[in-house]
């Protein structure tokens, strides 16, 4: 793997590990939930990013056609890289997060993020460094 996938694996698992502190936060602090949701939505954005760096560079798989999270979700579906429906839906959770400007999406939607999308993430960097 190149510079440029270190770097962004790097900065994915730096972010993983600032977004898992919320598991010992209080989820009713607006503070709290606000931090939640733009470290979900980074953590989330380096992922497919990482994603798609081996699919191409390790995989050689180069199918996909504009490289969107959908299409390098999907990809890294039939790879193994990643398992579950919750990528999908932490997909779907991360844009509706850049619209809610009311905070009622990231009320709804932190206790998932602690509960389930930090271990889907810390599932996926077990699968990378396993590659590696």
């Amino acid at each position: 793997m190149d510079e440029k996938f270190t770097k962004r694996y790097e900065s994915f698992k730096n972010s993983l590990s600032s977004l898992s502190e919320a598991r010992e936060r209080d989820m009713t602090d607006s503070f709290v939930l606000s931090g939640t949701s733009a470290k979900f939505s980074i953590t989330f954005d380096l992922a497919w990013k990482v994603m798609k760096d081996i699919l191409v560079q390790y995989y050689a798989i180069t199918g996909f056609v504009a490289g969107s999270p959908r299409e390098v979700l999907r990809e890294s579906f039939q790879a193994n890289l990643i398992e579950g429906d919750e990528w999908m839906e932490m997909l779907k959770v991360r844009n509706l997060l850049a619209h809610d400007y009311d905070g009622i999406i990231v009320k709804n939607s932190c206790q998932t993020i602690v509960d389930v999308y930090i271990t889907k993430f810390e599932e996926f960097q077990e699968k990378v460094e396993n590659l590696f």
